[in-house]
């Protein structure tokens, strides 16, 4: 109930000593944490606890700070370092591999859920088909049939539109082909 209470207010006070929102919210952590294990000194005349836990807030941000200070004093007085390779095609790669990630998980969750399960045992697990089908408790071809169906849909909607416009052409192209040798 104190948490719900006076986390917002205790958050902005953080926020507002450090300028920092990462250092804010763990100040905002820290200063529940340090109310849960002081609250046998709690006075209990009824008043607000507001004043108290901005009070171990700005403690607490002004050891962040103090520490902050100490890291950059100690970086400073440290010998340059080799230079840093470019970060940015890692960066790029891993923008690219999330946005994978997200389509393959999508396309994942529009598959029936026994297609799911299969996938989930027999590909990110790892399993063999004797593995899963115990698992699961199905026989062994139920698993293979689901796997092949779940394989053949999620390839199906993970084929990106250009590929398919692509492949519509070369599929009629084809057939055009077939019908003139006719």
């Amino acid at each position: 109930m104190l948490f719900d209470e006076f986390a917002q207010q205790v958050y902005a006070h953080a926020y507002r000593l450090t300028g920092d929102w990462s250092t804010a919210e763990d100040v905002t952590a820290a200063t529940f944490g340090q109310a849960w294990r002081s609250r046998h000194k709690i006075e209990t005349d009824g008043g607000t606890l507001r004043p108290w836990l901005l009070g171990i807030a700005t403690n607490l941000a002004r050891a962040a700070r103090r520490g902050e200070r100490r890291r950059r004093a100690l970086a400073d007085r440290l010998p340059p370092g080799a230079l840093v390779p470019d970060f940015a095609d890692q960066v790029a790669d891993r923008a690219a591999a999330a946005a994978q990630i997200h389509a393959v998980r999508q396309a994942f969750d529009r598959l029936r859920r026994p297609e799911q399960d299969v996938v989930a045992l027999c590909i990110w697990a790892g399993l063999d088909y004797e593995q899963a089908a115990q698992a699961l408790g199905i026989p062994v071809g139920t698993v293979k049939s689901r796997l092949s169906r779940a394989r053949a849909r999620l390839a199906r909607e993970l084929i990106k539109p250009e590929q398919q416009v692509t492949d519509d052409r070369a599929t009629g192209a084809a057939a055009a082909g077939r019908e003139d040798d006719r």
